[in-house]
């Protein structure tokens, strides 16, 4: 029986207290993917790599079809599997990618809620793609409208996240996608902490623990 105290944090952001000595998530913004009574895993927003979208599409053979990614930077979504791409992006309406003469439908898009094959629909928010062909769909000048490209993800075993929120390590706020996709990555902590109504200068560096 589910317990009655569980919270549930999907489509939320964690907010890092000033006390975070985890270099990872310190000034970090986490947006979550899933959560549940068994754990929880989501992708840092606001941690930026030294690699740009054009170059990670030159490793993986493709050529960048989109102008307006192509300098956007690649972030560090978190310390597992930091090898592995995980691609947040707007929810893909049906419309936008069937076909326009149902003849041309291949099967695999009948009744699918998604046009690409391994596709995380987060409830109330956005998707999480971790197949190559949302980026083939981005070489060829189409794909999601706003996107963001992780290398890696955080995650906790059940109890975990809920033990730091305890000790006070973060602040949590529904997520609003404008902080993901059109927010400077530099404001992106101060605007999710403004979701709160809270500033930076308002929270104790005490109050925070890794």
């Amino acid at each position: 029986m589910p317990d009655a105290a569980f919270t549930d944090l999907t489509n939320h952001f964690l907010i890092a207290m000033p006390g975070m000595r985890d270099a990872t998530f310190a000034h970090s913004v986490v947006y979550l993917c899933e959560h549940g009574e068994d754990g929880a895993l989501g992708l840092v927003i606001n941690k930026p790599s030294d690699l740009d979208m054009g170059d990670l599409f030159a490793r993986v053979d493709l050529s960048l079809g989109r102008a307006d990614l192509a300098h956007q930077p690649v972030f560090h979504g978190g310390p597992i599997q930091v090898e592995r791409g995980f691609v947040l992006h707007d929810v893909m309406p049906t419309e936008e990618f069937e076909p326009a003469h149902p003849a041309e439908r291949g099967p695999e898009l009948t009744d699918a809620p998604t046009p690409y094959a391994s596709t995380l629909a987060i409830p109330g928010g956005l998707e999480m793609t971790t197949s190559r062909d949302v980026l083939e769909a981005l070489a060829q000048g189409a794909g999601p409208r706003r996107v963001q490209v992780m290398l890696g993800y955080a995650a906790w075993a059940g109890g975990q996240l809920e033990s730091e929120l305890a000790g006070n390590a973060w602040l949590t706020v529904a997520a609003d996608p404008d902080v993901i996709f059109d927010t400077p990555i530099a404001q992106r902590y101060d605007s999710a902490l403004a979701l709160l109504g809270v500033q930076a200068w308002m929270l104790s560096p005490q109050a925070g623990r890794a």
